[in-house]
């Protein structure tokens, strides 16, 4: 059976450190979806990984971790990251599998996810992409003129000339659209005449791979990237990222049946906060906005750009639970929240007066709502050193049962700092 941990507000919650304190007892690690735009950040003792297209399972000496199907992949960056983490003292190249499924990132699809949101900012209808090709892949894939792994790496006759006859169609239908831009398509397919080589050893059949895995029983973590809420179906569209986000995702991501899933894990941050542009109401363009990113060390792990801030958001959060299924919480950077002497909760939205039953499809009506919240006592104590859930302070425990109580789902876990160890256990019930 295979437990999955996801994202349930705009991401960025720490899904990664969830993810490398249940791989001590796990034995495969998978992404489903995405690519290097997502980042994770895992610290041990006083060594920093950060995490943007691999696993962050890769911590852990014994798991295995793939690459999965739905994860969109630009080689240079899967060996950069890769080196990385092997020159600060992890040694994982045998443990890494991709997909040969997966569809590949060039270089143009980059250079077109900016040139896209250059023209789309020119309209001020800009989307806030990480630039790194992510939604031209996922275009590419969708329109059938995408090129996956297999393309890449067959040794069949011809093979080699398919891969070039694609990539150069490709490139050439983007001039079409946006005319000559910058890019060198010969010096593109000579890096990839290398990379072909490279990435070999790394390819196998992620459908076989996985459904070996569940065969053979294995402890099986699946990890998401983004959130929910940037989900391109149910998140707030088109502000949105190119791939399924949610629990859908980890499905088609990776081949794998709803029954062979066991829990979902949602991870919540103690706030909210977004990054690039898009609705949020519960956002705080004041002091408290401020002091959330400054404590909270609000930056994000991929593009370095500030996250915008603001109070938890329990209607977010009730719908995410509703498409995702969680079973069980993981709240974290609680611990952010120490010096305020009263915490904000968004409860509900009402437009024209209305309460809303659900969180509205249309930025319109969301852009006008008025957030109904709920005001709790702050506990105004440092809680980073507690080490038992029990010696919380009252206070938080109240601030953490009022969020179990509104979305009906356990809290299983509770972050109190950034460290490895700072992840208290709380008794789910």
């Amino acid at each position: 059976m295979a437990d999955v941990v996801l994202g349930s507000q705009w991401g960025d919650e720490g899904k990664g450190k969830l993810v490398d304190l249940l791989c001590d007892d796990i034995e495969v690690c998978a992404r489903c979806q995405g690519g290097n735009n997502a980042g994770h950040t895992i610290v041990i003792g006083k060594t920093k990984y950060d995490f943007h297209m691999l696993p962050s399972g890769l911590i852990n000496k014994k798991c295995l971790n793939l690459v999965g199907s739905g994860v969109v992949v630009h080689l240079p960056s899967f060996f950069d990251e890769l080196k990385k983490i092997e020159d600060q003292g992890l040694e994982c190249r045998d443990r890494l599998f991709l997909s040969s499924r997966a569809h590949l990132v060039f270089d143009f699809h980059q250079r077109v996810d900016k040139l896209r949101e250059a023209e789309l900012s020119g309209n001020k209808k800009s989307i806030g992409t990480t630039g790194k090709g992510i939604g031209p892949t996922y275009s590419t894939k969708a329109s059938r003129s995408g090129i996956r792994v297999h393309h890449l790496v067959s040794d069949e006759e011809g093979a080699w000339e398919e891969f070039e006859t694609k990539l150069r169609r490709l490139y050439n239908t983007r001039v079409k659209r946006y005319g000559e831009f910058e890019y060198d398509i010969e010096g593109e397919l000579n890096r990839y005449k290398v990379l072909k080589e490279q990435i070999k050893p790394f390819v196998v059949d992620s459908v076989e791979f996985m459904h070996d895995a569940l065969l053979k029983k294995k402890k099986i973590l699946v990890e998401g990237a983004n959130a929910l809420m940037l989900d391109l179906d149910f998140g707030t569209y088109p502000y949105v990222t190119s791939s399924n986000t949610g629990i859908g995702g980890v499905l088609t991501g990776l081949g794998i049946p709803a029954t062979a899933i066991r829990n979902v894990y949602g991870v919540v941050k103690a706030y909210t906060t977004r990054v690039g542009e898009g609705p949020f109401p519960t956002e705080q363009l004041n002091e408290v906005g401020e002091k959330l990113q400054d404590i909270g060390r609000e930056f994000g792990v991929t593009t370095g750009r500030k996250r915008r801030c603001g109070w938890l958001d329990l209607v977010v959060l009730k719908y995410s639970t509703w498409i995702n299924g969680y079973t069980s919480l993981n709240i974290t950077k609680l611990d952010v929240l120490d010096s305020f002497k009263e915490l904000k909760v968004a409860t509900a939205y009402k437009y024209k007066g209305e309460v809303l039953k659900s969180f509205p499809e249309c930025l319109k009506v969301l852009g006008k709502v008025e957030v109904v919240y709920e005001t709790l006592p702050g506990w105004e104590e440092d809680i980073t050193q507690v080490k038992s859930y029990k010696d919380l302070p009252e206070n938080a425990k109240k601030y953490l049962k009022f969020i179990e109580d509104y979305l009906n789902v356990p809290i299983q876990w509770v972050g109190t700092g950034p460290a490895r160890e700072s992840m208290l256990d709380k008794p789910v019930n």
